[in-house]
């Protein structure tokens, strides 16, 4: 039946990676399951026959879908099926996108779909890494035109040392995570998180993982030698060369004119009389082709502007290729958030806030791998006036989530643990004004926001971006590229670190990929821009992070007991803790560990929380002082609970400092007075007394 089934089988990084081919999806453009460990990718290709209408770009989607079955889970909505994709999954898709995307011909229009649904999870095998491969074999083998095929592999450094595709035993321990695909050629596409690893270890890390993935190529070359389809032919849609000879002869000089600015607003305003003079130039001969019209501007504009780059070393703005915009910060702009701070780097601006909550507030995560809460969360948002777009609020795309996430990576290496800083933490970025690197820009306003909010952040972090733009053996690097840098040039190399070593890196790419001579300038061109920014402008407006957190952020006060305690603490059905938050305004948290974390906004309250919480957990001592409730009245005295379900007796000869006569004359059920403990008798029974706590 399954007369086209093959295998394929490679070891990678000291494990088998199995190919399977021509048994299940057969109707793709392109299928493969992958299996690595027991991580299984079922990968598929498929393209439309034909582009829609109107689509000056290559509509390529790819979709990373975590299926919780996976990992033997049953989904938490009440559907009981997956949802919409996790971060993660958008993450995911994101990683592999972006190294594949610029290998396509430059005029395909037509779609192009990549399923890669995650079937089997094995711990020790990343599953982003095999459906990397699987993309790439899905479309090596497709009849889908595509210049690839290229390979992945994630690294860690452990014990310092240098390793591909670690365990997740190892990837616990490791000071790394670095994604890194690539062709046999070149690197394609970077992606890292790291505890402040120097630039030298980092590049030698990307070469390694470069020649770990030149055989990998080689192996999915194999597998296309043997089944793979013959590209199909499509129609090119490159635009008419005599259509943009006339618009460059027509228009050239003015668009350099209209470009020579650093102001984006003016540079808009003066592009925009140039387009209707084409358009009504043209209108005769070239009827309905606006569209092509503004295709050719483009492509004119990003001539001159890479000319400009390349034969004269001129930028935009005027600027050096070493040289950064005008940089500003400030903290503290918003009186009642926990924390504030704004960067502004040229045109753009970005503004973050910085909450924090009790662990409580820790965001919960459903997903595929062993990660099921998360306790710093970092947002971005980018609205539409922040590029004078009028379009209105939607929920956050795969930029904002991508961003996001980029600015969390750059951050965790520095923040203090549960144990230094009880807190959640929130940051939200703000984009309100946006010319290219506002992910970098927001790393920068988080570092103030977090100092400004307290958190004993070890180090401060700043990002920057390296532009590129190639032309043949030629090369160039510029730093701080502004938005016609990143539009019309070839890479956007986005590092963020402290002065020790760098904490993320994130590279796209426009080309077929990068050398190991361009990898290491864009590493030393960003080193010096993450100096000049910690020491010149952050460090001078706010040098360490706040002594105390905002008088508006709860007070958290951290605390141990005894497991076999916790069920005294929470009480049945949790009357004990609910009375306890109740009394106190405070919100408490108790961990599987003993471990308690008491928020409040009053110090105070969390104090009398604490105390509390003591009185339940601990055995009372001669001395100590309590203030009760009367719970029962009895000949010879009353009974108080002193904490939960903690009772003593106070005998009527300990209620007042002169005699009494009867129990009610002093005191009532109901009424809290102030106790001391006198001791345990010999049955276990505490004996309290009023008599000694008066005037305590």
């Amino acid at each position: 039946m399954f007369e086209h089934y093959r295998t394929f089988t490679y070891n990678l990084a000291g494990r088998d990676l199995t190919i399977e081919t021509g048994k299940m999806a057969q109707l793709s453009n392109g299928s493969c399951l992958v299996r690595y460990g027991d991580t299984v990718i079922l990968a598929n290709a498929t393209a439309s026959a034909a582009p829609r209408d109107g689509i000056d770009f290559l509509p390529l989607s790819v979709d990373f879908e975590e299926k919780l079955y996976s990992v033997g889970k049953i989904p938490g909505s009440f559907l009981k099926r997956e949802g919409r994709p996790s971060e993660k999954a958008v993450l995911a898709a994101r990683v592999i996108d972006r190294p594949i995307r610029p290998l396509f011909p430059k005029d395909l229009r037509n779609d192009v779909v990549l399923s890669l649904t995650v079937m089997s999870v094995d711990p020790d095998n990343s599953p982003e890494i095999a459906a990397m491969i699987g993309a790439s074999i899905a479309l090596t083998i497709s009849d889908i035109p595509w210049n690839g095929p290229i390979g992945g592999v994630f690294v860690g450094y452990v014990d310092g040392e240098i390793v591909i595709n670690p365990t997740f035993e190892q990837r616990e321990k490791s000071e790394l995570e670095l994604t890194v695909a690539g062709t046999r050629e070149k690197v394609v596409m970077i992606e890292a998180g790291a505890k402040e690893i120097s630039d030298d270890i980092m590049f030698d890390a990307i070469m390694k993982a470069h020649e770990a993935i030149k055989p990998l190529v080689d192996f999915i070359n194999s597998i296309r030698a043997e089944i793979g389809k013959e590209k199909f032919a499509y129609a090119s849609c490159e635009i008419d060369p005599a259509m943009f000879d006339k618009i460059e002869a027509l228009a050239a000089d003015d668009v350099r004119k209209a470009l020579d600015t650093d102001d984006k607003r003016v540079r808009d305003a003066a592009l925009k009389p140039v387009y209707e003079r084409v358009y009504e130039a043209l209108a005769e001969e070239y009827p309905d082709s606006k569209a092509l019209i503004d295709e050719c501007m483009y492509k004119l504009q990003k001539k001159i502007v890479r000319r400009w780059l390349l034969d004269e070393q001129r930028r935009v703005d005027g600027r050096r290729m070493d040289e950064i915009r005008p940089l500003a910060a400030e903290v503290s702009l918003l009186p009642r958030v926990h924390g504030s701070g704004m960067f502004t780097r040229g045109q753009t601006q970005v503004l973050t806030t910085a909450t924090l909550g009790s662990i409580r507030d820790s965001q919960l995560l459903d997903g595929i791998d062993e990660e099921e809460t998360k306790r710093y969360m970092h947002q971005y948002n980018m609205p539409g006036y922040s590029v004078g777009e009028a379009k209105a609020a939607r929920s956050p795309g795969r930029r904002e989530i991508g961003h996001g996430a980029l600015a969390e990576r750059a951050l965790v290496p520095v923040l203090p643990t549960v144990e230094e800083f009880p807190y959640a933490i929130r940051c939200v970025s703000e984009v309100l004004s946006s010319n290219g690197s506002t992910s970098q820009a927001s790393v920068c306003g988080s570092t103030l926001a977090l100092m400004d909010a307290g958190v004993p952040i070890k180090a401060p972090v700043a990002g920057i971006s390296c532009g590129l733009i190639t032309e043949g053996d030629r090369w160039m690097t510029m730093i701080d590229i502004q938005g016609l840098e990143d539009f019309f040039g070839d890479m956007d190399f986005k590092v963020a670190g402290t002065k020790k070593g760098i904490t993320a890196i994130q590279m796209d790419l426009k080309i077929d990929g990068l050398t190991p001579e361009i990898i290491k300038n864009a590493l030393e061109t960003t080193r010096k821009g993450r100096f000049y920014i910690i020491d010149d402008v952050l460090t001078p407006v706010i040098a360490a992070p706040r002594d105390d957190v905002s008088k508006y952020a709860p007070k958290m006060i951290t605390t141990k007991i005894d497991t076999e305690k916790i069920r005294e603490v929470i009480g049945s059905g949790g009357k004990v803790i609910q009375k306890i938050c109740a009394d106190t305004n405070a919100k408490i948290d108790i961990e599987d560990d003993g471990s308690i974390f008491i928020a409040a906004v009053n110090k105070d309250d969390a104090y009398k929380a604490l105390a509390i919480i003591d009185a339940i957990v601990k055995d009372p001592e001669p001395g100590a002082i309590y203030t009760g409730k009367v719970t029962g009245i009895i000949p010879i005295g009353c009974f108080v609970e002193y904490a939960p379900g903690k009772e003593g007796l106070v005998h009527i000869s300990k209620l007042d400092t002169k005699r009494v006569g009867k129990v009610e004359d002093v005191v009532s059920i109901g009424d809290e007075i102030k106790v001391m403990v006198l001791g345990v008798d010999n049955k276990g029974r505490i004996n309290l007394s009023r008599k000694d706590a008066i005037g305590r």
